[in-house]
């Protein structure tokens, strides 16, 4: 018997599963957009027909970081930045598994920048979703990577001095095969992006818009919004990456000029993951590696033996 044995069950799920029975009603400040958040991931998770012991939920530190307190799934709760690598080892364990990781524009695009761009060019199979308030959130509003340059903290009393990252274009250029924003005012949008980057095969990352009422008073609450795909006036292809990283550079000034553009930005469904590399060069074993430690006939070997028997 298999601890992974209901992975593929294909019954309907009710995204109510997905509610945990310890800690149901989440602790988030009133009118903060991490609620988008996980209702957007509870109805894409259902719809999708993934089960809660299918799903592994990732985070980092920070008011995201709550995330996997909420969400009835397998989760593990990693140190600063650190959701990344946590999530690539599992999913290169245990393929099967649907591996979602979670962090903020703090701990994802400035702790953990270093995993998320090389989480990126090695496109990995799993989805990212980074939950951008343009504010360190939980530590009492600190100024954090995309902050807007002039925007005054407890940190910056005067004004940041700095240009904010862009994290679309960052995506892009590290080499995501997946990249979308969208904001916690459009759930609807909210969950048919991260139903497609939950069945995107590569690295999806999703820049989610979450407006904190406490600690950036400033900011936008990223409403009105245009949503790329409905709209007349901006017209590109997704699938190809100059017009992508046009369009990003586009919405990426727009955003802090006052206008909101969300959607899909780029796919490319041609490249091959990182884990179907590693498996076209017999470096990733047909059975899932995690599937040995319940197959009490399995002979465990050392990786030392293979560098040893070279030197005999």
């Amino acid at each position: 018997m298999s601890a992974f044995n209901a992975i593929g069950d294909g019954r309907d799920v009710d995204q109510n599963e997905f509610t945990p029975g310890l800690e149901p009603q989440p602790t988030w400040c009133p009118g903060c957009g991490d609620f988008g958040v996980l209702k957007a991931l509870k109805g894409a998770s259902a719809e999708l027909g993934r089960t809660p012991d299918e799903i592994l939920l990732t985070t980092g530190i920070g008011c995201s970081g709550k995330l996997n307190s909420y969400f009835e799934s397998y989760g593990f709760h990693t140190l600063h930045g650190r959701s990344l690598p946590i999530a690539r080892a599992a999913k290169l364990a245990n393929p099967g598994l649907e591996v979602v990781a979670a962090g903020g524009d703090g701990d994802g695009y400035g702790i953990g920048g270093n995993h998320f761009m090389h989480t990126a060019r090695e496109n990995h199979d799993m989805t990212y979703i980074v939950f951008n308030n343009e504010i360190f959130g939980l530590t009492k509003g600190q100024t954090s990577p995309t902050s807007p340059k002039g925007h005054k903290s407890k940190t910056q009393p005067s004004g940041s001095a700095k240009d904010p990252i862009r994290p679309l274009s960052l995506a892009l250029t590290s080499g995501a095969s997946y990249v979308a924003r969208t904001a916690a005012v459009n759930p609807n949008q909210a969950k048919e992006i991260i139903i497609e980057a939950m069945e995107h095969d590569g690295f999806a990352h999703i820049d989610f818009l979450t407006q904190c009422p406490t600690w950036n008073k400033d900011a936008r609450q990223y409403v009105p919004y245009i949503d790329v795909q409905d709209s007349d006036d901006y017209d590109f292809d997704v699938n190809d990456r100059r017009e992508a990283a046009a369009m990003m550079a586009e919405v990426e000034d727009a955003l802090h000029e006052g206008t909101v553009l969300t959607g899909r930005f780029y796919v490319d469904e041609d490249r091959p993951s990182y884990q179907q590399e590693k498996r076209a060069i017999g470096e990733i074993p047909e059975e899932p590696l995690a599937e040995r430690y319940f197959d009490d006939s399995y002979e465990w070997e050392r990786s030392a033996d293979h560098f040893l028997d070279k030197h005999k």
